[in-house]
């Protein structure tokens, strides 16, 4: 398929692309939190696994560990360079105090998460997808909606709040060298972001956050944990009441309604993060509800769901990462490609990050590039073959339903790393 877009001329598109193209309508990525590849899908047939790794010159058995885990690992920046030792992948205790022994060198049980290796083997599952960056998920966020951070390499020291509302005061360390941070600045920035690229196309986009009305206050209530917080002309324009939904479970009643935006991010409560120390174990369960939402509607022979984990949350993982800039890589995390056009039974060892979101969604919708991370960032091109046949969508079997999720509220504080 040729395209002239002036004044650059006329381009010969890929036949992979020309064919998505008409196909895909839909994006979705659902973002989860906090695990690495071999913590989350040991043995996982077909793909690169541990079943041990080195602890400075001592071999550890990974051991199972169930998801909802209370005790929380290091995550910062700082913690992922002592993980990394220069590539060893040898120090992920790096004098930490754990009531489990070794607890970074354990696995999640397939027991504990059996929809996410339903979607696995059914779909396509990715064992090279990296972390965009070496650190929390602040910034592991900015990099899904923009492909940078402006250098901000944590979390805001205030804990709560991820951007332009947080309080006076608060500050983002940035990235320093050799595993160091440097003084921050207030946490609200005004780079380009996808949804300025959508924007101008006129497409639709939604990002449902958390809200934690109860615990906050109304003025600060749907704040917490949404990427656009951070970016100042969306936090004070128009996209702020029409695009930024809170509460996320709000996504499952919008699809059942048959509203669902063309490109569509889901941030997950605590409590089915799959963030140690925050998490009920009801994680896969909150996931499946979505793509078994999508799958009964009307949408699903044109979406594509990309399921992945913000970052490694401080668990072992194997495979010493390519390193592109000063943020990254970082560590493998999980990422499951959920379509009607995703190959089956597949599993991807071709190398992805947080950017390659943006570099899909950019040559789905024929958008211009940010010019950050997306310019390099793989496309997922492997995963799919648009010449098969949609099929209908098999129910994943839940515990917890769409209806159970609908149905909470909560009060406690959400993650702050």
């Amino acid at each position: 398929m040729i395209v002239c877009l002036l004044p650059t001329g006329c381009v010969l598109l890929p036949p992979s692309i020309t064919a998505a193209r008409l196909k895909i309508k839909h994006i979705v990525i659902i973002m989860q939190e906090n695990r690495s590849f071999d913590n989350l899908f040991y043995g996982f047939p077909g793909a690169d696994t541990a079943t041990s790794g080195m602890d400075k010159g001592t071999s550890i058995d990974l051991q199972p560990l169930p998801l909802a885990v209370k005790q929380d690992l290091d995550h910062t920046h700082p913690g992922w360079w002592k993980d990394w030792d220069n590539g060893q992948m040898d120090n992920f205790i790096h004098g930490q105090k754990f009531t489990i022994p070794y607890q970074p060198y354990t696995y999640v049980p397939q027991s504990d998460i059996e929809p996410y290796w339903t979607l696995a083997q059914s779909y396509t599952l990715g064992d090279r997808m990296f972390q965009s960056n070496t650190g929390p998920s602040y910034v592991a966020h900015q990099y899904m909606i923009a492909g940078q951070s402006d250098d901000a390499d944590e979390n805001p020291d205030n804990g709560y709040y991820w951007g332009c509302d947080a309080p006076t005061g608060t500050t983002v360390k940035m990235i320093g060298p050799n595993g160091t941070d440097l003084p921050g600045v207030f946490p609200c920035f005004d780079y380009q972001t996808m949804a300025d690229l959508l924007d101008a196309k006129g497409i639709t986009w939604r990002y449902y956050a958390t809200n934690y009305s109860a615990m906050t206050g109304p003025k600060l209530a749907s704040y917490i944990w949404s990427a656009y917080d951070a970016i100042r002309h969306i936090r004070f324009g128009p996209d702020w009441t029409t695009n930024v939904i809170s509460p996320d479970t709000q996504v499952l009643t919008d699809i059942q309604n048959g509203q669902l935006a063309q490109v569509t991010w889901i941030v997950p409560m605590g409590p089915y993060s799959d963030h140690a120390g925050a998490s009920t174990g009801e994680g896969p369960d909150w996931v499946a509800s979505i793509t078994n939402a999508i799958g009964a509607s009307q949408f699903w022979d044109s979406t594509v769901i990309f399921i992945a984990w913000d970052d490694w949350g401080g668990w072992y993982d194997h495979v010493d990462p390519p390193s592109v800039d000063n943020m990254g890589l970082g560590f493998r995390v999980p990422v499951i490609v959920v379509s009607p056009y995703a190959k089956h039974g597949y599993v991807s060892h071709v190398t992805h990050e947080f950017a390659s979101f943006l570099k899909y969604t950019e040559e789905i919708f024929n958008l211009p590039s940010l010019g950050t991370r997306d310019v390099n960032a793989d496309d997922f091109a492997d995963c799919f073959d648009y010449a098969q046949s949609p099929q209908p969508y098999t129910q994943i079997p839940v515990k917890f339903d769409a209806a159970f999720f609908t149905s909470r509220t909560f009060t406690e504080p959400p993650d702050t790393y």
